[in-house]
């Protein structure tokens, strides 16, 4: 008796589960694929197979393979469901620049670029707002409320964020150590955690190796990490007690921190109000 047919995923969230319910078990280069498609959605809804292939550093008919294994025809139809979700997820952001657009003519250049920013930065909260898990917000604060110093780790795009938050940790009187020194004492920093202790890493495509070769040594002695990252197949989600999926919308291939920020901010107040109730 032959095994039932595969029946392709209807949407993103559908297809993001079945690569992670999958994700121990497939071929390495289709691991591969599905890493690349949840990190960069966008390539994957308007790029060439040629152009997502040498991307994913991987060859044209592995994608098609990926496509098939998920009950797919062809990459075609991957591709359409790629399409779906960024048609339904930047309809209003369009809209937005479709209006900044008509009205180019009577404005400034630098005028335009400011309103898409702000464009980008209303998707990125409006995206924040409807995904958050509360129950999952709960229990990162009160990992970190108990805490005895919080650890903050982050390079390069993610290190205003830990700066942010270690200057508000200062102002509320909440003990934490940022893991990145000019003086390259990272290490001997990191050895002084316990699992007293906790850490916040963050960490965006393509990863800081070091923030993750950071985050995993904690985790690994068993000190409770929050993750700040923008996919479920990031590192940082390894290891992590508590990970958030932090997607920012871009204006001209520049993407803010605007739901990062607000998210980190949140976090950080949060805590404070909960140590005090302790």
């Amino acid at each position: 008796m032959s095994a039932p047919p595969i029946v392709a995923p209807e949407d993103f969230e559908a297809l993001r589960a079945a690569i992670m319910a999958q994700r121990t078990t497939l071929p390495k280069r289709l691991m591969q694929v599905g890493a690349y498609a949840l990190e960069h959605p966008d390539e994957i809804a308007f790029g060439t197979t040629a152009s997502i292939a040498q991307a994913a550093q991987v060859q044209p008919s592995t994608l098609v393979r990926f496509a098939q294994n998920f009950g797919f025809d062809g990459f075609s139809g991957l591709q359409h469901l790629f399409r779906a979700r960024l048609k339904g997820r930047n309809s209003s952001y369009e809209d937005r620049l479709r209006q900044i657009e008509e009205s180019g003519a009577e404005e400034a250049e630098s005028s335009t670029i400011l309103k898409g920013f702000i464009a980008a930065a209303h998707q990125s909260l409006e995206a924040l707002t409807a995904t958050i898990d509360a129950d999952q917000f709960e229990r990162a604060v009160a990992l970190l409320a108990k805490a005895d110093t919080i650890y903050l780790i982050a390079r390069r795009r993610s290190f205003p964020i830990i700066s942010s938050m270690a200057y508000a940790f200062g102002k509320l009187k909440v003990s934490c150590q940022v893991v990145s020194s000019a003086i390259g004492n990272d290490d001997d920093i990191l050895t002084l955690a316990s699992p007293v202790d906790a850490a916040i890493a963050v960490s965006f495509s393509p990863y800081a190796a070091e923030s993750v070769v950071q985050a995993q040594s904690l985790s690994e002695r068993g000190v409770p990490v929050v993750a700040l990252t923008d996919s479920a197949l990031s590192p940082l989600a390894a290891c992590a007690t508590e990970w958030f999926e932090l997607i920012e919308a871009d204006h001209a291939g520049f993407r803010s921190l605007s739901a990062s920020l607000a998210l980190a901010t949140a976090l950080t107040v949060c805590v404070a109000e909960r140590r005090r109730q302790i």
